[in-house]
């Protein structure tokens, strides 16, 4: 009988639009990411640095300096001798960059190459988006929703289309949290026993140890959202009348957590070392260059650097010691040197929720009107790439998550914390950094879980209606909601594109003195 029910047309159907809407709008974020993304043919903002390690580790297996010259070679398509034969100093781990140097090995060491990766990257993001909304919810509707707000979103559309690491944080990031979540309905079948294989756990250990091999700010959600789950399951344990008669809170804290720990935690530690492989297998060249003091790092690492160990291991020993010295030097940058730095684009996270000062990634001003800006001769044409968040998302997502905190304390559901725990580990963290050049387009890790909190208040307004007359109603509501969004998506398009514009029509989208 059950497994008739499970095959029912109704059910069946169901299932099938769980998966075609979701890929449908997935589909529509990769056409409208792809089209001319090869365009400008040149390195933007921070591509300098992450396109090219990235061909270095396909060369190479580990990311070496690049001379002077390099630049201007690439972009001519001459890629010999480009390289010194010195290693790098990265400041970020090399999770993100592998993904880069796919598209390259795929499509060639050009614009195309190095941002074909992020492309698809960023769809599939808005997959998995739409796919956890749609679990969080049980509507297909409103998951397919959620999908087309991160569509349209330019924060994300145009980190989407550059090759710089954080769209593919933000990607692990939701991975993460989308199995975890699936983890707490796969529990929630099965609490006659604990168990200790949990798929859905050891893929969220994987997908935020990719996350923390992409940037170290992953290591915060990896901590909230590890601590989360136990919660929930503790939780439903002990409201359970079958099981919580078993143990008491603390037994059943720790047999929930200790096998948590080691499917999240332990699992993404071991994504995150392997994705150190190229400087463990290469750890001589870099202590030969950094061991015994660089730059104002004049503290050596140790004697090992000219005395290598011997014996079991000898080698294996001092690969990891170099690697723990090689993070302490990166974090010192982090947390020491920037604080001197400045950027005209640099931001206060204050601000980051309301994109208060977006970031110009590549910018021509004052180029001589053509028939294809549509201007007179003697005035004066613009390009721009301009990372700014669609305003009706942004502004309308800082009310939404309002909403969730107080929603959250009232019903105490817990589709309402996900939103503000995610946009919590993802923004207040960059408050401890906020005397160093940040930048707002790091807000696109924030931006899904805002537009969770927008598809969750579209959700209950739904589930209010009680006649056909508020069913229109919310639903129109809803629809010029969505349709405010993708027309203003389409409005900013042209300075998201670096799209040739007269001067006025880009002076009009600056709605505020801060975005120029």
């Amino acid at each position: 009988m059950t497994f008739a029910a499970n095959l029912s047309p109704l059910r069946w159907s169901d299932r099938v639009w769980g998966w075609t809407g979701p890929i449908a709008v997935a589909l529509l974020a990769f056409v409208l990411r792809v089209w001319n993304v090869g365009y400008p043919r040149k390195f933007v903002f921070d591509e300098t640095y992450y396109a090219k390690d990235a061909w270095s580790l396909l060369q190479h297996g580990y990311v070496l300096d690049y001379t002077e010259k390099a630049n201007g070679q690439i972009l001519r398509g001459d890629l010999s001798g480009i390289f010194t034969d010195e290693p790098s100093w990265i400041v970020h781990p090399d999770g993100g960059k592998w993904l880069i140097a796919l598209g390259e090995q795929l499509f060639g060491f050009d614009s195309f190459g190095w941002r074909i990766s992020g492309v698809v990257v960023g769809a599939l993001t808005v997959l998995v988006l739409a796919r956890l909304v749609r679990r969080m919810t049980g509507s297909t509707l409103v998951g397919c929703l959620a999908g087309l707000l991160l569509t349209v979103d330019g924060t994300h559309f145009v980190m989407s289309r550059l090759s710089l690491l954080d769209i593919f944080l933000a990607f692990w990031i939701v991975c993460g949290v989308a199995c975890l979540v699936a983890d707490r309905d796969w529990i929630r079948a099965r609490l006659d026993r604990y168990h200790a294989f949990r798929p859905w756990q050891l893929l969220a250990g994987l997908s935020l140890g990719m996350a923390c091999a992409t940037k170290w700010s992953g290591i915060y959600v990896l901590a909230a959202f590890g601590v989360v789950i136990v919660v929930w399951e503790v939780l439903a344990r002990m409201r359970n009348p079958r099981t919580a008669m078993h143990h008491g809170w603390a037994l059943t804290t720790l047999r929930v957590g200790v096998p948590a720990f080691a499917s999240i935690v332990v699992v993404a530690a071991i994504v995150y070392l392997v994705s150190w492989t190229g400087f463990l297998v290469h750890h001589e060249a870099y202590e030969a260059r950094f061991g015994r003091g660089y730059g104002d790092y004049s503290r050596p690492w140790g004697a090992y650097v000219d005395n290598p160990s011997t014996g079991f291991l000898g080698g294996t020993r001092d690969a990891l010691r170099s690697l723990w010295h090689f993070h302490v030097m990166t974090f010192n940058f982090h947390t020491q040197d920037l604080n001197s730095a400045t950027h005209p684009y640099q931001s206060n996270p204050v601000g980051w929720l309301l994109q208060w000062r977006p970031v110009g990634a590549d910018a021509q001003f004052e180029l001589p009107a053509t028939t294809q800006c549509g201007q007179a001769a003697g005035t004066t044409c613009i390009r721009e790439i301009l990372i700014l968040g669609n305003p009706i998302i942004w502004w309308s997502g800082l009310v939404a998550l309002l909403g969730a905190v107080v929603a959250w304390v009232v019903t105490r559901r817990w589709t309402w914390g996900v939103p503000v725990i995610g946009v919590a580990v993802c923004w207040l963290p960059w408050f401890l950094n906020d005397d160093r050049p940040i930048f707002s387009f790091y807000a696109v890790t924030i931006i899904p879980f805002t537009i969770i909190a927008l598809s969750l208040v579209a959700n209950a307004l739904i589930a209010t209606r009680t006649s056909p007359r508020q069913t229109y109603a919310i639903g129109l509501t809803i629809g010029f909601y969505v349709l405010a969004a993708v027309v203003t998506f389409w409005y900013f398009h042209p300075i998201l594109t670096d799209d040739l514009i007269p001067y006025d029509s880009w002076r009009q989208r600056m709605w505020l003195s801060r975005w120029i």
